[in-house]
């Protein structure tokens, strides 16, 4: 699975919002200078966010953006399908709108399941998870395993 690069700076910035002390609006300047994010492409990013209600914009002196919501509601899963769409598509298709035949019948189940593993993973982690930076037990126990840090 790949996570795109647009994904990965939309579940920084959003995390950026959530960690703020004040639910004051934050300049997107600020957000790109502290996630190390290029500003035009982060532009882009907070359009999407904003029209996925993930997060509110205010125009004028002191504006900038601000969650829509608590941080504890919005998880990795809803930032990263607000800039990308589903999580798991094969061929530009979800999974379940697939159908296989004969021996690759079963590849549907492996297809599904992965869906099923990733959305476990990234709905389980909420954006306050990440700004408190304490996460799930589920996903701890994921990584104590030397074998997930490394690349078979």
């Amino acid at each position: 699975m790949r996570i795109s690069a647009r994904a990965d700076y939309a579940v920084r910035a959003v995390a950026q919002l959530a960690a703020q002390a004040v639910d004051e609006p934050v300049s997107a300047e600020l957000i790109a200078a502290e996630q190390d994010i290029p500003h035009r492409f982060l532009e882009g990013i907070l359009t999407a966010l904003r029209r996925a209600g993930i997060i509110i914009s205010q125009r004028g002196a002191r504006g900038g953006h601000r969650l829509a919501r608590p941080a504890s509601e919005i998880t990795v899963a809803d930032v990263i399908r607000a800039v990308d769409g589903p999580l798991v598509w094969v061929r530009d298709a979800r999974p379940s709108d697939l159908e296989f035949t004969g021996a690759a019948a079963p590849l549907l189940q492996v297809w599904v399941a992965l869906r099923a593993n990733v959305r476990a993973v990234l709905e389980s982690v909420t954006v306050a998870d990440l700004a408190a930076g304490r996460l799930p037990s589920l996903i701890t126990s994921l990584t104590e395993d030397d074998a997930a840090w490394t690349q078979p």
